[in-house]
């Protein structure tokens, strides 16, 4: 398969973007407390996907991560700020902004993990969304079924990037999948989901 051209990269981004906004804009007052992944409410994973957006546009500018870190909260009460559907939307709207600029996908970019090339901070970005959105999904027991394309980027991206242990800190290593399991079921496994 053909590698995605800058334009369906960015594309892909703003549709993962969509998906995970439809997603946080059902969820009910009672639901945030709920248990989203080990240790995180869903409050905690819609404030650490509006943290990670928080961080494209300084990182896109080539700000130092030390300065951008002194700005970006790390708390979910401040990164929700008692609008957690309206924090979200701002910090997506104002990173799809970033990445839209014209130059920005040509940029290196200083990671956590070291310099790496914009496109794949994206196509890093839309994974994570992707995976995400269906964790946000199980937790509210709502329809888990994920964009097919996006799985398939996800899915490229995870093939290229995680190894066999998964990210320690970041990724769970792989779960096993029955033979003939669909794509969306292998990719959560690759991220360390059952689905």
């Amino acid at each position: 398969m053909p590698e995605p051209s800058r334009t369906d990269l960015l594309m892909s981004y703003q549709r993962a973007q969509a998906q995970f906004t439809d997603r946080v804009d059902a969820v009910e007052a009672a639901e945030w407390d709920l248990l989203a992944l080990p240790e995180w409410s869903v409050a905690d994973l819609v404030a650490h996907l509006t943290g990670e957006q928080l961080w494209v546009p300084p990182l896109l500018a080539g700000e130092p991560l030390e300065d951008a870190a002194a700005r970006i909260p790390t708390d979910t009460e401040e990164l929700l700020a008692g609008d957690p559907l309206g924090s979200w939307e701002a910090a997506a709207d104002a990173a799809l902004t970033a990445w839209a600029q014209p130059g920005a996908l040509d940029r290196t970019v200083q990671l956590s993990s070291g310099p790496a090339e914009a496109t794949e901070y994206l196509a890093e970005m839309t994974a994570d969304l992707t995976v995400h959105a269906w964790d946000l999904a199980q937790a509210l027991g709502r329809d888990t079924q994920l964009d097919p394309e996006l799985v398939a980027a996800a899915f490229r991206y995870a093939e290229r990037n995680l190894g066999e242990d998964g990210v320690p800190g970041v990724f769970a290593p792989p779960v096993d999948v029955p033979q003939g399991a669909d794509l969306q079921t292998r990719l959560l496994a690759r991220f360390g989901r059952r689905g």
